[in-house]
């Protein structure tokens, strides 16, 4: 089987269809790591799509903010406009499809998670270091994680717990080799890698490789439709600059 692997979508509907479209033909089902919505402007819409796919998805930490599951107020002023502005456009049938998210699924090899497997709503693997402390948190071979927007690859390379991050070589497929990882596909909807364009992946089960993939999109049509909302100038400027 071969599945697309998606994270933080961020209501970028523009982004999602572009992946989407890049993929076509090349996967059987879909993982999502979480925040389908926050910060961009199409939080139903994203729901919407996501639900004619074969999928599971996780609950990330915006998706729990626009629930009012987290305190709004740990946000920097922007993020914290972005879901308030969420809340205030989302759906009924969306938000029931939100509540009803996971935060950890196991399946195979693989964990599944939003931000890390100690803390899967909101702790940040930025590091080596925090990599290497989470790799007690999980069973399995390979963790999937999201939420940093940054594509990585942290594996464990001795049995004293040794971490190294390796850069991700898109559009080559690489064997999983068993050795204990933590991988990132990096965001759909807003990267903050200095790279703009929108990040993705594919793994094939039976082949046991993972292969990460970068695709541009239209980004001056996501924000014109953030202008229009009257979203904060920063999070539009953003996405032009992968930061």
């Amino acid at each position: 089987m071969r599945i697309l692997v998606i994270s933080d979508i961020h209501a970028n509907l523009t982004a999602f269809k572009t992946v989407l479209d890049d993929a076509r033909g090349q996967w059987d089902f879909v993982w999502c790591l979480g925040d389908v919505v926050g910060y961009g402007p199409d939080p139903n819409e994203c729901v919407d799509l996501l639900n004619t796919l074969p999928h599971l998805c996780l609950a990330g930490n915006h998706d729990w903010a626009a629930l009012g599951r987290l305190d709004v107020r740990t946000f920097n002023t922007d993020a914290r406009r972005a879901v308030e502005w969420t809340q205030e456009t989302l759906k009924p049938e969306a938000v029931a499809y939100l509540e009803a998210l996971p935060v950890t699924f196991v399946i195979g090899q693989y964990t599944l998670v939003h931000a890390s497997p100690r803390e899967p709503v909101w702790e940040y693997i930025l590091e080596p270091l925090v990599a290497a402390l989470n790799f007690g948190h999980f069973e399995t071979p390979y963790c999937l994680v999201g939420h940093t927007h940054q594509p990585v690859i942290y594996e464990q390379v001795s049995v004293n717990g040794d971490t190294v991050p390796r850069e991700p070589r898109y559009r080559q497929p690489f064997t999983l080799n068993g050795k204990r990882q933590i991988i990132n596909p990096g965001s759909v909807g807003q990267p903050r890698d200095q790279n703009p364009d929108a990040a993705y992946a594919l793994v094939d089960l039976s082949a046991n490789t993972f292969e990460h993939r970068r695709i541009p999109y239209d980004v001056a049509d996501v924000q014109k439709r953030m202008r229009q909302h009257g979203m904060p100038e920063r999070l539009i400027a953003r996405l032009e600059h992968g930061w």
